[in-house]
């Protein structure tokens, strides 16, 4: 089961290859001769396909990828660096969902399977203890435990404090 699963990975990884590979660096896609790009857009185009409805125009894809080859410098850049470039400058929207639409689409389950089994880890050891919000937050803190890592609870502390202080007037006897 374990090598039929690690084979099922590797086919979906190949052909997650095969339709975005030409859009993972920069340079890559630099080095494309005009019928490799080509072939590459029919692909691309043809995958996301649907109902004689496309989510890019194949022509429009086409011509936008061939200047922005010649606008991107020779630098390597990365997808969403190469996306945030073509949201800045506002003139390839063809190019702009076929990034968005490699930088979103996920490559492996492990991070659903990840929060599932802290969920698990979590709720076995505070069973009783807890309402489901209250689960909830811890859920999200663990499973986001790099972005928690990189707040700054001091900031957050003072915050808290004062919000509270404004919130609450006290009565203080004479």
């Amino acid at each position: 089961m374990a090598i039929s699963s690690v084979k099922n990975r590797f086919e979906q990884m190949m052909t997650f290859k095969s339709v975005f590979g030409f859009l993972f660096d920069s340079l890559k896609l630099k080095s494309l001769d005009e019928s490799e790009l080509k072939e590459h857009c029919i692909n691309f185009h043809k995958t996301f396909s649907h109902d004689n409805v496309s989510d890019v125009d194949f022509n429009d894809f086409f011509s936008e990828l061939k200047v922005l080859q010649m606008c991107l410098s020779q630098v390597s850049m990365t997808p969403s660096e190469v996306l945030e470039f073509v949201e800045n400058v506002g003139c390839y929207p063809n190019v702009s969902i076929a990034y968005r639409i490699l930088l979103t689409t996920p490559v492996t389950v492990a991070s659903a399977e990840r929060s599932f089994s802290k969920l698990k880890l979590l709720k076995n050891y505070m069973r009783s203890s807890m309402s489901q919000q209250r689960l909830n937050g811890l859920a999200i803190l663990c499973i986001e435990k790099s972005l928690l890592e990189s707040i700054d609870f001091e900031t957050v502390i003072h915050e808290f404090a004062s919000t509270r202080a404004r919130q609450n007037r006290f009565f203080i006897p004479k």
